[in-house]
């Protein structure tokens, strides 16, 4: 049971989150505004008519809801508006820095331009007291084609991002399909990240390290399934953006009691917490902790190495990273 100085210290203490989707972040207040002020027609007569229908099975049943939600989106005016609501969120929870994900093929398959998206995302992290980073995330249960054209998009804005991600429906799209545009990316300089390990199993975490060649793992929650990969996780120092109460919503795990935070950091592993898409999963990251802190054995020494985690994981130079470490420490010595 979470007492009150451990629920004060995992609200106020710092963090990076390095696992948020932004369009997973549009509240459903924000949909029925953007659909008004854009006169898009919603299948839903309420916000509250829409709050019900989060009632997710599987991954799938989510993204069927997310990418109708998305379809609001669509000046640059939305885009910023609501990067610009996570974001004062994210500062409200202490997040010092952030890493958002964002995905341009919901949008540009709408007739959204490239520039539309990235031009409201970039400018309301500028004027963020947030550190963000943007990281474009190619849709897997598109072609790699696909993916590939989307790259050759964001290169007149290469300056505006710092890695390429994967997402979307994870089961029957293995990280290999994306072989040819990550190594594309990665001779661009780019941070490499892929979702893996959620609902896909322990493989699809090996095809992301060895064929993908990625730096972070999102989710991996799977991993404990291969004692081996284990190992090489830990003796590799590979983070783990594990996501508590999106594993719950999306049936990843039952209840939070049963989640495997706990193991995975016992493991010796680099997991951090995130919210995933807080605005349908029930919470942004300090709920995210809260929930985990309250169902399972973890205490300040956890939040204190989670923390540590989540900047050592995040694509910071040095002197930022160092930073960053020395305020949790500053902390943790006066909790």
């Amino acid at each position: 049971m979470l007492n009150d100085p451990l629920r004060r210290m995992l609200q106020a203490m710092p963090k990076a989150e390095l696992h948020i989707h932004i369009e997973g972040s549009l509240e459903p207040e924000l949909i029925f505004e953007f659909a008004q002020r854009n006169g898009v027609s919603l299948p839903y007569a309420s916000v509250e008519a829409l709050r019900q229908a989060y009632a997710f099975t599987d991954l799938q049943s989510f993204l069927d809801i997310y990418y109708a939600g998305a379809s609001v989106l669509l000046t640059e005016q939305d885009f910023y508006d609501m990067t610009a609501a996570y974001l004062a969120r994210a500062a409200a929870d202490n997040v010092r820095h952030t890493e958002i994900f964002f995905d341009p093929q919901t949008h540009t398959a709408r007739g959204v331009p490239f520039k539309t998206v990235i031009d409201g995302i970039w400018r309301a992290c500028q004027d963020s007291p947030v550190s963000a980073g943007l990281i474009m995330c190619f849709l897997r249960h598109l072609s790699e084609e696909d993916a590939l054209a989307t790259l050759e998009q964001v290169l007149p804005y290469r300056d505006k991002i710092i890695g390429v991600g994967l997402d979307s429906s994870e089961v029957g799209n293995p990280p290999e399909k994306f072989a040819r545009v990550f190594e594309r990316a990665r001779g661009l300089g780019l941070h490499l990240v892929a979702h893996a390990g959620e609902e896909g199993p322990p493989a699809y975490i090996h095809s992301a390290l060895d064929v993908l060649h990625v730096e972070r793992i999102d989710h991996g929650v799977r991993c404990l399934d291969d004692p081996e990969l284990v190992t090489r996780l830990v003796r590799e120092r590979m983070a783990l953006t594990v996501c508590p109460l999106s594993n719950i919503k999306l049936r990843v795990f039952d209840v939070m009691g049963s989640h495997n935070l706990r193991t995975l950091l016992d493991a010796g592993l680099a997991a951090t917490v995130n919210s995933d898409d807080p605005a349908y999963f029930g919470g942004y990251v300090n709920d995210n902790y809260l929930a985990a802190f309250d169902a399972l054995p973890l205490d300040a020494s956890h939040a204190r190495q989670l923390a540590v985690n989540s900047f050592e994981a995040a694509f910071l130079d040095p002197a930022q990273k160092r930073a960053f470490l020395d305020e949790v420490v500053q902390f943790f010595a006066t909790v």
